[in-house]
């Protein structure tokens, strides 16, 4: 029975996040997919002309499971980020924490939620490179391991950033001044090799270029980064997320007055 409460608990917050995007559909999905568009057009068209070849592909054929991962990451941290933040600023997260609900299922309710808005906006951003690349698979199991993991990675960030704003300008810091730089570093746009031995060092300290190399291993078949460090940073950090943002609501940081 307690487990049932849990599964109808956990399915009611899953429903109002999907219900929350999908309302406003026009400003949560059709903006990633214009702004992949002119992505594709402008580097991938235009710019890749002139580039020429990386790793054996065209650039925009390289660079495709980079904006992937761009528009996943962006999606899955924005939408958990602001959703749980208006919870707060609604007081209705108060009503979570007084019902009978344990913190993991709140916790992944708001992850799923954010889970599945990226997992969407992925879908669509691989449909637009349908129009300028042959799209295809290399291991579909690392794709969708990749995928998955990356967006839960993100959601649990963007929970995390809401459980400590204060107000909605604290919600635009992180994605502003950490998130876009690390993620236009990530090796979306270019292959580490191509760096100084230097840099090729620094960049390892980004945990975006272990996401978007295995995601892109997935896709191409190739990568700079070993594979097998790449889940272990995904999985690690993923793990550390999770521990941290059932502690802070535990703890009551940011939500209890």
């Amino acid at each position: 029975m307690v487990r049932l409460n849990y599964w109808i608990a956990l399915k009611s917050i899953l429903y109002k996040e999907c219900n929350r995007y999908l309302r406003i559909w026009v400003q949560t999905l059709v903006p990633p997919a214009i702004t992949m568009t002119l992505y594709f057009v402008v580097f991938g068209s235009l710019i890749g002309k002139r580039v020429g070849e990386v790793d054996g592909f065209a650039y925009v054929e390289f660079m495709m499971p980079g904006l992937i991962m761009l528009s996943v990451i962006n999606n899955a941290y924005s939408n958990v980020s602001s959703s749980f933040f208006s919870a707060k600023f609604q007081r209705n997260v108060e009503e979570l924490l007084v019902a009978p609900v344990p913190t993991f299922v709140i916790v992944a309710g708001y992850v799923l939620g954010g889970v599945s808005r990226a997992i969407l906006v992925g879908s669509i951003v691989t449909l637009v490179a349908l129009f300028f690349v042959d799209v295809s698979v290399f291991n579909w199991l690392v794709v969708i391991s990749t995928l998955l993991l990356t967006a839960t990675l993100f959601a649990l960030g963007g929970l995390i950033n809401a459980i400590y704003a204060s107000t909605f300008d604290d919600i635009s810091i992180i994605p502003t001044f950490i998130l876009s730089p690390l993620t236009y570093l990530g090796g979306v746009f270019f292959s580490v090799s191509m760096l100084p031995e230097f840099w090729q060092g620094v960049s390892q300290l980004n945990p975006i270029i272990y996401m978007v190399n295995a995601f892109r291993y997935g896709f191409l078949g190739i990568s700079d980064i070993n594979l097998g460090l790449a889940y272990s940073v995904l999985i690690g950090l993923t793990l550390v997320l999770f521990t941290l943002a059932m502690r802070l609501i535990n703890k009551g940081v940011g939500i209890r007055s």
